[in-house]
């Protein structure tokens, strides 16, 4: 995530990615900036992104098996994994932090690199919220 920028124009990813990798990356730069937006539109509600860390899974044995050989043992569990979104769920000192902000290992973590252009334009963060209400308005027009 840290290495992506949001990309407007393939939001489900279906052109340019080959492999999970930049895959979870890119949905994981989704996530930061809906968070973000979410938290600015809904003030009284509480919102936070997270990241569980490098994590044995099958996602990560069939995506990555040069890493997740060379990793072994040092991946963390899945219930190390979840630690961070239990903590933001359930923690009063998580929830004394700024709406909006992500995490790692239970701490605030940075979302962008130093130097990475990992930042989105007002424009594209528009954008992308527009595309995702476009999404999701056949799931949710016959729930009133």
């Amino acid at each position: 995530m840290l290495v992506q920028k949001l990309r407007v124009h393939d939001l489900q990813s279906g052109a340019g990615f080959v492999d999970g990798v930049p895959v979870y990356a890119q949905n994981k730069r989704q996530q930061v900036v809906l968070t973000q937006q979410w938290a600015k539109a809904q003030p009284a509600i509480h919102f936070s992104a997270m990241h569980p860390g490098w994590v044995d899974t099958p996602a990560v044995s069939a995506s990555m098996p040069q890493f997740h050989q060379a990793m072994g043992r040092r991946l963390r569990s899945v219930e190390q994994g979840a630690d961070t979104a239990v903590w933001l769920a359930v923690s009063r000192a998580a929830g004394r932090t700024r709406s909006g902000l992500f995490f790692q290992d239970r701490s605030l973590a940075a979302a962008h690199l130093p130097l990475a252009w990992t930042h989105s334009s007002a424009e594209d963060v528009q954008d992308f919220m527009t595309q995702l209400e476009t999404l999701a308005r056949p799931l949710t027009q016959n729930l009133t």
